[in-house]
């Protein structure tokens, strides 16, 4: 049996602010295949993000990783150099960013960054470099290649900047990528070409993926296993069609039925009740508590212990019985 890719133990990251620090990130355990897409998915504010950040230790001030282990090919990336971080990142393990404006830099032509990006880390020319940049934008659908490496990001509009960050992130063929929203700005056409190149990419080089959402459609077509995350712990982990067929955990229910994507043809969909809760606000007990239909006395008490079933974990003192219509 070989040992994962990437195995997350107990990741606690907080913000700290003048009357305490905050956990945005609270005991999160993931792991990811070789070769394997994980969909990460939940609402905004659930920690999705920061827990991709805190991955590549790339959080900032106040925020700090203050807990956990980060295991990438069994080497502890909290434990890592700067130097030793700088040589994975865009090579072993390539992040793409929700705002693409994070990674394009307004000075440098697109040809100039994505060179940078191969030859950090590959001893090659740079007109081989320029020839593998061009065939990374021709993958993500942008044409004329040759001529838009010329560019800057300011001639691009913002779909096509986010093609771009997509491409770069391609460039070496990493062992993992992190993908924080990647098609959000893109079309339908544009973002399932994407999802073709990911898909091919995992299968031809076994990469694997990290591909964080909210879109339940994408995942659905994407990955092998979904983690669903809320008020930053993760709820429920498992086979993507167990997970959206049957989910155990109600949070995952009240997903399922409040996206369009999910539901029958003219069937009413149903929100979720209420907001996500602040990190300096969130109730005793399990988390899901004031949203919940199914909430018990015990669910204010304690906040559920993780549990195995059908080889699915879930934290859930009274989970959804029964199946789901696909």
């Amino acid at each position: 049996m070989t040992a994962p890719l990437l195995e997350v133990r107990g990741l606690k990251t907080v913000f700290h602010a003048l009357d305490g620090a905050w956990p945005a990130v609270e005991g999160v355990d993931l792991v990811v295949e070789p070769g394997e897409v994980l969909g990460l998915v939940g609402e905004s504010g659930s920690g999705k993000s920061v827990t991709g950040f805190s991955l590549v230790q790339l959080i900032d001030p106040p925020g700090e990783v203050v807990a956990g282990d980060v295991l990438f090919k069994g080497e502890d990336l909290r434990r890592a150099s700067d130097e030793r971080l700088r040589h994975l990142r865009g090579d072993r393990i390539a992040m793409i960013f929700q705002d693409p404006l994070m990674t394009l830099n307004p000075v440098l032509s697109i040809g100039d960054q994505m060179c940078e990006a191969i030859l950090e880390h590959r001893n090659c020319s740079r007109q081989d470099a320029l020839s593998e940049a061009a065939r990374a934008l021709a993958r993500v659908g942008i044409s004329s290649p040759e001529t838009r490496l010329k560019q800057f990001p300011h001639e691009f509009s913002g779909g096509m900047r986010q093609r771009v960050a997509i491409a770069t992130a391609l460039l070496n063929e990493p062992d993992l990528i992190i993908a924080d929203e990647p098609t959000t700005a893109l079309d339908v056409t544009i973002q399932s070409q994407i999802l073709f190149e990911v898909q091919k990419l995992s299968r031809e080089t076994g990469t694997a993926v990290l591909w964080i959402t909210h879109d339940l459609a994408v995942v659905a077509e994407l990955a092998d296993r979904v983690a669903v995350m809320y008020a930053g712990r993760i709820v429920e982990v498992g086979g993507v069609d167990d997970i959206l067929d049957r989910p155990f955990h109600p949070y995952t229910l009240g997903l399922l039925n409040s996206s369009a994507t999910m539901v029958k043809p003219g069937e009413r969909l149903k929100q979720i009740n209420g907001a996500a809760p602040r990190i300096d606000s969130r109730p005793s007990g399990c988390p899901f508590r004031p949203r919940c239909e199914r909430v018990l006395s015990i669910c204010a008490e304690e906040d559920p212990a993780p549990q195995t079933r059908e080889g699915r974990s879930f934290r859930c003192h009274n989970p959804v019985p029964g199946t789901q219509e696909p």
